[in-house]
């Protein structure tokens, strides 16, 4: 009976209403601070961006008689006023010049490294982290592991931040890792080497995915279920969309790497205020025995929704297994707890992989924008917009299609779109860009789709620790994104072949996963579902029609299937 109960934390507070000032103020404040994470999570476009360069020379002036470096000139025939290709056959080399150079003598037909350095087009940037430090050629490979330090930094962030999370709260956690985040840009943007770029590009990765899944999870806790998924699928994700939207309009007026990352960390400083208007997580602290303070929330929380309050929120029958008993040492779980129980396991390995995929699929195509033909900056933007996009269809498709079922489809149309490139010929430029893009908007649907769909999946008492080991997954993949993208250097559709590939195979595997629309969400471990397996066509409403067999093996006996299939409406 007691475990019926602990299902109905929104039904004892359905008396808040769903879409109340106060729930209103949430959404809006938790959405916004996902605009940062939006572009601080691809800025590296642009801040490392490697611009047209050839090598450095110089020719004898002869008004003085000293050597006069050469601006960058395009590169296009022999002739010294149509371009560079008479100072080296690439970017990487030189003709040998016997005596001084000139445009038309004194150069053999050997070829010699750019002993001198390298001059850089400044048409489209006035520097990058690849001018600023000479990343080309045999230190072309520092670019993706500068990218890839960032992606380590969000692997750290999302294995650790989970645990402190769930320990110490939602709250604390979600603001320091903001700080974290702002602070860290500010100073990278003082980086004296490669060395410190990089090191403080890990810790910007830690604090920008800390700081996501904090907001992501606080917002999903204090919301009743009608509001946590506008919230998590529209408002939320419009935040992130809306950021990386608006990262080319940054870089368009602020052409250098420095003063670029200055002007994206300043936004986070505007949130700090906002530490005196949203709560800590109710459930958090109801599952930490922290009962009055629970109900201070709710009832300041009715308070702005002018609602009348139960003179007991919380009446002891109702949470006592999700809440601790006063005067007894709370319980402390850990990531163990994740693989511990058959459902909780199943649940875990599945979205460990569907989370992988996905993510590695998402930030390869957005962090190949500036490989596309065209104008970089509008290449983001239009990339950008279409996240948008993608992120209002699954808002209105959530409720109206099961929850495997959205997932499959759009990874599958990801993973379509990626793989028809291969038939494009490689002069129509134009329809290669449409369907990376279109790929583009199906990934990024299921990218958003996943964090609503594995907070519904995972218990309150481990949720932050479950998306945390999720999102940790995701990053090892994204470490190894940027070298996938460095493969077009070779092959320009190879990339586009693996992410379709990836993108196929998480669609088949999503479809195991159980339904969870218009299910409340699991407090305790032993309110996790079973995945669906072998019954793809069976309903938990309808379980009678599955073999024994299969009942078994979903939740352990027959009896305790059916009971399942009467306390959760899917």
């Amino acid at each position: 009976m007691l475990e019926g109960k602990i299902k109905d934390f929104d039904e004892i507070t359905s008396f808040l209403g769903n879409y109340g000032p106060f729930q209103i103020l949430i959404i809006v404040l938790l959405s916004l601070s996902a605009v940062p994470c939006g572009y601080m999570g691809v800025i590296v476009v642009f801040v490392s961006d490697t611009p047209e360069h050839h090598c450095k020379i110089s020719i004898n002036s002869t008004r003085n008689g000293t050597d006069v470096e050469l601006p960058f000139q395009e590169r296009g025939s022999s002739s010294s006023s149509s371009g560079s290709s008479w100072i080296g056959p690439d970017s990487c080399s030189r003709y040998k010049r016997s005596g001084n150079w000139t445009e038309t003598v004194g150069l053999d037909n050997d070829t010699e490294q750019c002993l001198d350095g390298w001059v850089y087009s400044t048409e489209r940037y006035t520097a990058t982290v690849v001018s600023e430090w000479d990343l080309v050629c045999d230190n072309a490979w520092k670019v993706p592991f500068s990218t890839s330090s960032f992606f380590l930094g969000v692997l750290i962030g999302s294995f650790v931040s989970g645990h402190l999370s769930d320990r110490f709260g939602r709250k604390p956690v979600f603001y320091f890792t903001m700080v974290l985040q702002t602070v860290t840009a500010l100073i990278q943007a003082t980086s004296v080497s490669w060395v410190m770029f990089c090191i403080l590009n890990c810790l910007r990765g830690l604090g920008q995915i800390s700081n996501y899944i904090a907001s992501l999870v606080l917002g999903s806790e204090i919301l009743s279920q009608s509001a946590r998924v506008s919230f998590t699928l529209l408002c939320h994700s419009l935040g992130f969309g809306i950021g990386y939207a608006l990262l080319p309009l940054f870089a368009y007026f602020i052409r250098g790497w420095r003063m670029l990352l200055v002007a994206t960390a300043i936004p986070g400083f505007l949130f700090i205020p906002t530490w005196w208007l949203i709560p800590e997580s109710p459930r958090w602290l109801l599952q930490k025995g922290r009962v009055e303070e629970a109900e201070l929330v709710i009832r300041n929380a009715a308070k702005m929704n002018r609602v009348p309050v139960p003179e007991v929120i919380f009446e002891a029958g109702e949470c006592l297994e999700i809440m601790q008993n006063k005067g007894e040492e709370p319980q402390t779980y850990t990531y163990m707890d994740l693989i511990r129980t058959r459902n909780m396991r199943n649940i875990t390995v599945l979205s460990v992989f569907i989370w992988m995929s996905t993510a590695i699929v998402f930030y390869g195509l957005s962090l190949n924008t500036s490989n596309l033909n065209g104008n970089v900056y509008l290449n983001c933007f239009i990339s950008g917009a279409f996240d948008i996009v993608s992120y209002v269809a699954s808002w209105l498709l959530i409720n109206r299609a099961p929850r495997p079922t959205l997932l499959f489809s759009t990874l599958m149309f990801c993973g379509i779109m990626l793989l028809i490139i291969k038939l494009v010929p490689e002069d129509m430029h134009l329809m290669f860009q449409v369907l990376a893009l279109l790929g583009k908007m199906g990934v990024s649907g299921a990218y958003c789709f996943t964090y609503v769909f594995a907070t519904e999946l995972i218990p309150t008492v481990v949720r932050n620790m479950g998306l945390g080991i999720g999102s940790t997954a995701a990053r090892i993949g994204t470490i190894i994104c940027p070298y996938v993208i460095y493969m077009g250097v070779y092959s320009k559709i190879l990339p586009y072949i693996i992410f379709g590939t990836i993108s196929i195979m998480a669609a088949v595997v999503g479809l195991f996963l159980p339904d969870t629309r218009n299910c409340k969400l699991p407090n305790l471990i032993s309110q996790a579902k079973p995945i669906r397996g072998l019954c793809f066509s069976c309903n938990l409403k309808s379980c009678n029609s599955c073999p024994k067999e299969t009942v078994t093996a979903h939740a352990g006996t027959t009896e305790e299937f059916k009971e399942m299939s009467k306390s959760a409406p899917c």
